[in-house]
């Protein structure tokens, strides 16, 4: 049975907005009170988030599909919806998180590092919020927007400052279980270790994690064997300790084949041949093995490595070698930048940016895309005829009808306003005035109006009456 994770492709859905209410408030001797519809309630984010307690991401392995909450509808009496509840998803300290497309989107570090995979869609507003001073009563409000939905990629990379590298049963995980409190699974056949194990070493001042990984063999940069999900797990180490097994049994090895073969996947694979490293011999507690540690020391030496002899049974060399990782340790550390207080970006808009932009394709058809109208379009309840208004009120101030004049588009060209997958589509019939301003009453109650003049209702009155006696007059029954 699977225990360990270390990538998953997760389905993240974000909760949509509630829809706008369009209400009118009554009561006795007050019919018509206005307006008092609420707004809808903005829907649930979707959060990754570094959780120390998480090692892995098993739990998204077998739930890969997450989504927040709806936000509530708003309702009469100026009663807004109810906010969406925001999903927080825990991942292990070192997830990258991509795209489908291998695009990274983040790297998590650190304990409480979150980031917002998918955001909730705002509330629609409701005719109370719509209201005007020339639209008093509007008989509409908006829809909420649809959640963000993403498909992600989560990635785990060991956090570690010391990674022991080598070929499967070179020794690794019996060196990590006695330099360390860790526990890993130790046997005497290959891959024996399938997942990274993370030991805390304590030499002198210096507290630092040290990683077993799993075992590297020729093609790993490749993918052969367990090559990459090892390669994944070295990169964040500072230092690569290659662990050279003096006593293989296999005639066509020797620990200087073995540090080439290694060298050389750790080339392929890009950067990690430029890390710190040094060597250690194990396994001279054999006595063959004392004997060709001490042959090719000299060899390793001449290449520039710093040379450990080392016995994970024996507990020899144990003590040289940990106190000399932290001593490269501090010096990784001491190189590293001081992280500079965190500062507020500000990115002005530029001065010509009308915020959408309209492209013609090859068809002859004109998209429209930009932030404002594609939301303001989902937020359209197409069956009202006051708020296509509205939207048409909306367009027409933010200057989409002026730049559709621009590109050439004329009366009865097809205008497109979103995505390719998710676009409303329509015939264009361009207008001096759009929206309120043409129809110059558009989304008022008249119900609303300021009280005619006693004169002025009486010659209506009169002039109903007259009406009606005409109309009498001119009837003539069968």
């Amino acid at each position: 049975m699977t225990t360990f994770v270390d990538r998953v492709e997760l389905h993240v859905a974000a909760g949509s907005g509630g829809h706008g209410c369009a209400s009118v408030h009554r009561e006795k001797f007050k019919p018509l009170g206005g307006p008092d519809g609420g707004n809808g309630g903005r829907g649930g984010d979707v959060t990754l988030i570094v959780d120390q307690s998480v090692t892995t991401l098993l739990d998204y392995h077998h739930s890969p599909h997450r989504k927040a909450t709806n936000g509530k509808p708003g309702e009469g009496g100026n009663r807004s919806g109810k906010d969406g509840t925001d999903l927080v998803l825990p991942v292990p300290d070192g997830t990258v998180v991509m795209d489908g497309a291998g695009n990274v989107l983040a790297d998590l570090v650190g304990h409480g590092t979150s980031y917002v995979a998918a955001q909730g869609g705002r509330g629609g507003l409701g005719n109370a919020a719509l209201a005007s001073a020339r639209r008093k009563a509007p008989g509409f409000a908006l829809l909420g927007v649809p959640g963000g939905l993403q498909d992600i990629v989560l990635e785990l990379k060991t956090v570690a400052d010391v990674a022991l590298v080598g070929y499967p049963s070179a020794g690794k995980s019996s060196l990590i279980s006695v330099l360390s409190a860790a526990k890993p699974k130790i046997a005497d056949y290959p891959f024996t270790t399938l997942i990274p194990n993370l030991g805390v070493v304590t030499a002198g001042e210096t507290v630092y994690t040290i990683a077993d990984v799993p075992g590297l063999i020729p093609g790993a940069s490749q993918g052969k064997g367990l090559g990459l999900e090892f390669l994944r797990h070295v990169e964040r180490c500072s230092v690569l300790v290659h662990i050279l097994d003096t006593a293989t049994l296999e005639s066509e090895r020797d620990p200087i084949s073995d540090l080439d073969m290694i060298e050389e996947e750790l080339k392929q694979y890009g950067g990690l041949d430029r890390r710190p490293r040094m060597v250690v011999l194990n396994k001279i507690d054999v006595p063959d093995g004392k004997d060709l540690a001490e042959m090719v020391r000299p060899d390793l030496e001449a290449r520039g490595y710093r040379v450990f002899e080392v016995s994970a049974v024996a507990h020899t060399g144990l003590r040289e070698l940990s106190f000399a990782l932290a001593e490269l340790i501090a010096a990784s550390r001491a190189a590293k930048p001081q992280e500079e207080a965190t500062r507020i970006v500000i990115r002005p808009k530029a001065v010509d940016d009308s915020g959408f932009t309209v492209v013609q394709e090859e068809d002859g058809l004109f998209r429209v895309r930009g932030e404002k109208p594609e939301r303001w379009v989902r937020q359209t309840d197409f069956s009202n005829d006051e708020a296509v208004g509205y939207l048409a009120d909306r367009l027409n101030r933010l200057g989409v009808e002026q730049s559709l004049m621009k590109a050439g588009a004329r009366s009865g060209d097809g205008v497109a306003i979103g995505p390719e997958d998710n676009a409303v589509v329509f015939d264009w019939e361009p207008t001096v005035m759009a929206g309120a301003e043409m129809l110059g009453r558009r989304g008022e109650d008249h119900r609303f109006e300021a009280p005619r003049p006693a004169a002025q209702r009486r010659r209506d009155s009169q002039a109903e009456r007259d009406d009606a006696t005409q109309e009498f007059n001119d009837f003539k029954p069968f």
